[in-house]
């Protein structure tokens, strides 16, 4: 186990060195599927074309080291979400899709469970259905994640303070009343979030998914919740661990769908802000954002064109597939796309799309998405994951044990040791 003593070493200027060696709050935030490129991408999407510099971001800033992330061998060097997941929520790798379960599917100890068991506040923020695979990987343990109903009704004996997402249509109105009978507020409209006061709750704001944040230009659904979160389990005296994930960067990336993607990546390091702040202000909260993968193989930059233009991103006004439904609905479709696309396709891409239109809503999101990708010269290699190492983004106390290389399951273990010192002798 690494001692918090080996926090002083110094790794990266930009960490801060105040305030004690051993954090009271941990909050783990994870960008599903954010790579590399992402990051790379956002700084360009973000840069003021009216200056000379290009300016840093919040992942410039809290920028401490990489990490690899293949699951157990028995699935090769790719991994997905859930073994990512178990490996960052226990320390162990295993096989893709395990929820928090060895090769031999076997439950293996969670940080969640962990911090639970020594009295600390726990919690997950996500834009995913909150059963989806990296939340449930720190809350629960299933051979599979696709047991979106198992995995829901484990949830209540997870005794979590905040749950927080979509995906209502995995809680049944009789699992829903098991909630309420342990003294859980249960929210389905995100309008409610604001007048809770106190854990615990359950918030599912979305049958599934939470809506698009390009789709949802005023929601700030992310930061809001984080903020709503820390806000209950700071009430902990004893301190809190925080799971937030911004779950639909992966989502995006699987689609190739770089405008939706920008938009994810916005509103995650608006969430990450929103805990930088916290940081700052408290002195005693460790924030450690990595992802748990990355998506599709993103280039910034393509076609043997030695290009990228983020401008045609920002005029996009609707995500690809939202511009489909509504151009499939409407006779002057045309009109439509340009308004909503921020530009005026050319007659070959207008014939291209009038072809796509008359297929189907997919056809024409795919179509939409392609064109998009040309105008920014954007690239893609995969519409699933890569083995490229992702970054490692920390502040506040123990944040130095992070820098350079590691593993996923090394950022487990180094959490791990930063938890209260009884949580070490069990």
């Amino acid at each position: 186990m690494i001692s918090p003593a080996a926090v002083t070493g110094s790794l990266n200027s930009n960490v801060p060195t105040a305030g004690p060696a051993r954090p009271k709050n941990i909050i783990i935030m994870v960008g599903d599927g954010m790579g590399p490129a992402y990051t790379t991408a956002y700084r360009y999407y973000k840069d003021n074309p009216e200056t000379e510099e290009v300016e840093q971001t919040v992942f410039d800033r809290l920028l401490v080291g990489m990490s690899s992330t293949y699951p157990a061998s028995v699935s090769g060097y790719v991994t997905d979400s859930a073994a990512s997941a178990t490996a960052l929520a226990t320390g162990f790798k295993s096989y893709n899709g395990a929820i928090s379960v060895d090769i031999e599917k076997r439950p293996l100890p969670t940080l969640m469970e962990k911090a639970k068991a020594l009295g600390l506040a726990t919690g997950v923020a996500v834009t995913s259905q909150v059963n989806h695979a990296t939340p449930a990987a720190f809350l629960a343990h299933n051979e599979s994640r696709s047991n979106y109903i198992d995995i829901a009704q484990a949830y209540l004996n997870t005794d979590a303070d905040v749950i927080l997402g979509g995906g209502q249509q995995y809680f049944s109105e009789s699992l829903l009343a098991q909630f309420t009978a342990k003294g859980y507020q249960h929210l389905n409209e995100f309008s409610q979030l604001e007048a809770v006061t106190r854990p615990k709750v359950l918030g599912l704001f979305a049958d599934v998914q939470l809506p698009w944040a390009i789709n949802d230009k005023q929601g700030h659904k992310l930061s809001k919740m984080t903020q709503k979160a820390i806000e209950l389990l700071s009430q902990n005296q004893q301190g809190f661990v925080l799971l937030v994930e911004g779950s639909l960067i992966d989502w995006a990336g699987h689609s190739n769908d770089i405008a939706t993607a920008m938009a994810e990546m916005d509103e995650f390091a608006a969430a990450i802000e929103v805990v930088e702040q916290y940081v700052r202000e408290s002195k005693d909260t460790l924030v450690v954002i990595t992802a748990d993968h990355n998506t599709g193989g993103l280039s910034v930059g393509a076609n043997d064109k030695y290009e990228w233009h983020p401008d045609v991103l920002h005029k996009v006004k609707a995500s690809p597939d939202e511009i489909a439904t509504r151009a499939i609905a409407s006779e002057q479709w045309q009109p439509l796309v340009a308004e909503l696309m921020g530009f005026k396709p050319s007659e070959t891409e207008l014939t291209a799309l009038d072809e796509a239109r008359m297929q189907g809503n997919e056809p024409l999101t795919v179509a939409l998405r392609q064109l998009i990708d040309v105008r920014s010269n954007t690239g893609w290699t995969s519409g699933g994951h890569t083995a490229v190492d992702v970054q490692v983004f920390s502040s506040g106390p123990g944040a130095r044990l992070f820098g350079g290389h590691q593993d996923n399951t090394d950022i487990a273990n180094k959490v791990l040791s930063l938890l209260p010192e009884s949580a070490t002798q069990q």
